[in-house]
């Protein structure tokens, strides 16, 4: 079956494996300076059509992440190669995406989380279903899908890998893998060949208070925490190893660090206790690239504390069905 972008965009790609999934070699092409902006964005790394460094660096898009930065990335492309391949439209489009979920893994490679975004169907509105778009990309351009439906609509497939679309009306766009087609939540991870990449950070935030999963403090104080909150600033928080149940059972799954801006929070003043309330937090195993595959996602929200503590209120993607659980983390406190 033939499919394009559009499609893609809106219903999720269905899955499968190709083989080439290296970077291309050859000379690289002249690009133009990316121009700075007098804010606080800065472009901190930038890859060309081939997903080649033109300026900046990995170490410090890392660097960045580390330090609780905030992240979008800038794409551009043709109407006729990415969104609609029948159409005579071969206009420009520029993309700024906000990923505000980001990943540090290892402590070297970084990758981002569209959390908040419905499908679009440019250029015109949504798409015909309700579900998350749930786009990743990774730092070398790697990129991946999951795609929760919100209609709770029939299904007809079992969680498992799927076959691949057909593509070839699109060579810009390399399926690598695909997964749970026909079931309320298709993912698949891709390479879709933009003609530049760059990886913007705002790195206004400032670490204040940190912690072990027990609450022994490590850095900073909670004291300067709840000063900043009572004087309105946001706040952000790092925490460590918060996917490592979706990955190896044993315990040793990849060392991370996802931060996640919170909304809501409380200070018990007496106890000294801390407690915030997340925006939304996609968990994917952790793994370098990071990708998408079957029963290896999930989303949700989380109850954070000082003390380590870490309440889940987590769905399920296959059946939209909500989960509590509690852990314990440790946690780097941010504010700006």
């Amino acid at each position: 079956m033939r499919v394009d972008r559009r499609a893609v965009l809106m219903l999720g790609g269905s899955l499968g494996l190709e083989t080439m999934t290296k970077k291309p070699t050859g000379p690289k092409k002249r690009q133009k300076p990316v121009k700075e902006p007098t804010g606080p964005w800065k472009c901190v790394y930038a890859l060309d059509s081939q997903r080649r460094p033109i300026s900046g660096s990995e170490d410090e898009l890392a660097k960045a992440i580390r330090r609780g930065a905030d992240l979008r990335i800038y794409t551009q492309f043709r109407h006729n190669e990415h969104i609609d391949t029948s159409s005579a439209n071969d206009e420009l489009i520029q993309e700024v995406a906000d990923f505000r979920v980001t990943y540090l893994l290892d402590d070297r490679w970084s990758a981002g989380i569209m959390t908040l975004r419905q499908p679009i169907s440019l250029p015109d509105g949504f798409g015909p279903r309700p579900s998350m778009s749930f786009f990743m990309y990774n730092q070398d351009g790697q990129q991946a899908i999951a795609r929760p439906f919100l209609d709770h609509g029939p299904t007809t497939g079992i969680p498992g890998p799927s076959d691949l679309d057909d593509h070839s009306s699109m060579p810009r766009y390399h399926q690598l893998d695909g997964w749970d087609q026909q079931t309320n939540a298709p993912s698949s991870n891709f390479v879709y060949d933009f003609d530049h990449f760059r990886f913007w950070t705002n790195d206004t935030w400032r670490e204040v208070f940190s912690h072990t999963e027990e609450g022994k403090v490590t850095g900073g104080s909670i004291d300067a925490l709840a000063d900043a909150f009572a004087q309105g600033c946001d706040l952000k928080v790092g925490i460590l190893g918060l996917s490592a149940d979706l990955g190896d059972e044993s315990g040793k799954a990849l060392r991370h660090e996802v931060f996640v801006q919170v909304g809501s929070c409380y200070y018990y003043t007496r106890r000294k206790l801390f407690i915030a309330a997340s925006h939304p937090v996609v968990r994917v195993e952790p793994a370098i690239p990071i990708c998408y595959k079957s029963r290896g996602w999930d989303f949700g929200w989380l109850m954070l504390r000082s003390d380590g503590f870490v309440a889940r209120w987590l769905v399920d993607p296959y059946t939209l069905k909500f989960h509590k659980s509690q852990v314990f983390h440790a946690i780097r406190w941010f504010v700006r």
